[in-house]
This record gives structure tokens, C-alpha cells and sequence, in this order.
């Protein structure tokens, strides 16, 4: 269940504030496989369980950009604003990838809001930190700053 605000005005002055973690995901190759074709990327490491077998992780991984895209899957599992007319990812800072996710892992997203200002107008301009853990593993798969704006009613 994510943690809401009826706001975005309500996100002012909880920087700090953790969100609830989302459900967990498990990594299949056929998802892998079809951002592969989304994207062109086909490298061996990603789409060959054989060759991935013997590779450096023992078994394809997932792509980065994949890994970073499901954020926006985990993004409303963990925060729910209400009342604005329209929101607008506006980018993402300090991206980085720490863990390959192995197929048949399980992820999730947790954040944790960084900043929140006033922008233009009402707009809210609010700051997340993401982290995509791998059930299990020491270290997250990856850690991204995700920007968000949200434009008032």
C-alpha cells in the first residue's frame, strides 16, 4: 500500500519522510528478452541462457536501463499523491547501477523523499530516491534520484 498525500503541497517540509517498499518482482526472461526487442539491445549476456551460463554471473542479467525503467512500475506502489491536475517526470540524477539482477531474482522497490520546492506557479517539484533491492543480495541492483513535478488543478 503506498503512502499517500492528498496534496502534492502536503509533500512540502518531508524530506527524509521513507515510503512504503513495493511488492516484489521476479525477474523472468521473457521480460528480459522483450526489452531486448524494445531496445535492439541482444546482447548474449541478457538473451543467451546458455553462453550467460558460463559467463560472469552464471546467468543472463537483466539490462541496467530495464532495472532502472521498473522504477517507474515501483513509483506507485510506494506514493500515491492526489490532487493535481497533471504530473510530468521531469528527469533523473545520480544514477547508478551497483548489482546485475540475475533472471529468476526478485526485486522490489523502497524510496525516500529527498527534496521537495515550490516551482513555477503551484507546481511541486519533489524528489525520490529509489532503490531497487535484490531479495537476498548485500547490495541493491541500483540507486536513482527520480524527479517529479506535479502541476496544480
Amino acid at each position: 500500500m503506498p503512502l499517500i498525500f492528498e496534496h502534492p503541497r502536503d509533500l512540502l517540509g518531508q524530506e527524509g519522510t521513507p515510503l512504503h517498499p513495493s511488492e516484489w518482482l521476479t525477474i523472468e526472461q521473457a521480460r528480459i528478452d522483450a526489452f531486448a526487442d524494445c531496445t535492439g539491445d541482444h546482447q548474449w549476456i541478457h538473451v543467451d541462457p546458455v553462453k550467460a551460463k558460463d559467463g560472469p554471473f552464471g546467468a543472463t542479467i537483466a539490462h541496467g536501463y530495464l532495472t532502472l525503467s521498473l522504477t517507474n512500475l515501483f513509483m506507485p506502489q510506494m506514493i500515491e499523491v492526489r490532487g493535481f491536475k497533471s504530473g510530468l517526470n521531469v528527469g533523473m540524477d545520480r544514477t547508478r547501477f551497483l548489482m546485475p539482477v540475475t533472471v529468476g531474482s526478485r526485486i522490489r522497490g523502497t524510496g525516500v523523499i529527498q527534496s521537495v520546492e515550490e516551482a513555477k506557479g503551484d507546481t511541486i517539484q519533489c524528489v525520490i530516491r529509489i532503490t531497487v533491492e535484490i531479495e537476498g543480495a548485500d547490495k541493491p541492483a541500483l540507486v536513482v534520484d527520480a524527479i517529479t513535478r506535479y502541476f496544480p488543478e
